[in-house]
């Protein structure tokens, strides 16, 4: 049996998986069902204690492309696969809301959004687009889409990533020493990185610091990247010209933070990419059946690396 859990949208996501997979049972949340026929999990934010009720559980499809906070759940044992999206018509939106950040940057339009505020008409300096240096955190299947797409566009893209990776028309930076390199030939970065022990704090006070005066950060990938505090200084001294944050260390975010009043950060409630149901379903068809041959599905997560 195939079990869904979602607090969203389980009478259209039920249908679509009943379609894709008319071979297996399936049943829906809050349905209630004997926990010890269910093989496959098709969940997104289950509660607490959740997977406990499962013992006979033999894999779980994430609905969406961050697991991080579903492996650190003690319910779920390790030896567990979990297999997360790796696209499902997520990286064009993705690449849709870095562009318009981008935008944003070389055409001044955060400046002039603070000059109408100011009633304030001062046309500035035009700069063209090869002129522009985007950084782009994370070359996996979303950030590979991102720095291309933005390449296409004629912008001067870089990427990073822990290991070395070559895409058409992005110039690559790997490991430690890359980023430090990277950060100070960057006019926008971009993060799109998971959360893993290694990336948490990533973006913090030092690594702000090399980037040039002036700069923008667009966050699309995790929160807990970002040192919010340093984010601010950074803002408050002008270092920081410009940051589009899609995703918070604390979500929703809370009302008290100072980020919602300022004027030179655009906030938005995780929406840089919705998972997609119809592509979705036939990722998780697609990997369920390769599970059930004896293949490796993609988006298996290596519990090591944390995607």
């Amino acid at each position: 049996m195939l079990y869904l859990y979602t607090a969203r949208d389980a009478d259209h996501l039920a249908s679509l998986l009943r379609d894709a997979l008319p071979g297996i049972e399936l049943a829906a949340w809050p349905q209630d069902v004997d926990y010890s026929k269910v093989r496959y999990l098709v969940a997104w934010n289950p509660p607490e204690g959740f997977f406990a009720r499962l013992p006979k559980l033999q894999a779980v499809f994430a609905l969406g492309a961050g697991v991080d906070r579903m492996l650190a759940r003690p319910d779920l044992p390790r030896q567990v696969p979990v297999i997360r999206l790796t696209d499902a018509g997520m990286a064009r939106q993705m690449a849709e809301y870095v562009l318009y950040g981008v935008l944003r940057h070389q055409r001044h339009f955060d400046l002039y959004q603070q000059q109408q505020a100011r009633h304030d008409w001062k046309p500035l300096p035009p700069k063209l687009v090869h002129e522009v240096r985007v950084s782009v955190l994370g070359l996996g299947a979303i950030g590979a889409v991102v720095a291309q797409t933005l390449a296409e566009f004629g912008y001067a893209v870089s990427g990073w990533s822990r290991r070395p990776k070559a895409l058409p028309g992005v110039r690559y930076h790997h490991g430690p020493d890359g980023l430090e390199d990277l950060l100070a030939e960057t006019d926008v970065l971009v993060g799109v990185l998971p959360s893993t022990p290694e990336t948490r704090g990533l973006i913090d006070h030092r690594r702000l610091a090399r980037l040039p005066r002036g700069a923008t950060l667009i966050n699309v990938g995790r929160g807990d990247q970002v040192d919010e505090s340093a984010l601010l200084e950074m803002l408050e001294t002008g270092h920081l010209r410009f940051a589009q944050l899609d995703v918070f260390a604390n979500e929703p975010l809370p009302a008290e933070s100072p980020l919602w009043d300022r004027h030179d950060v655009a906030i938005t409630p995780h929406i840089a990419a919705i998972t997609l149901h119809g592509p979705a379903v036939e990722q998780i068809a697609d990997n369920l059946r390769a599970l059930q041959r004896g293949e490796v599905p993609a988006g298996l997560v290596d519990r090591a690396q944390a995607y």
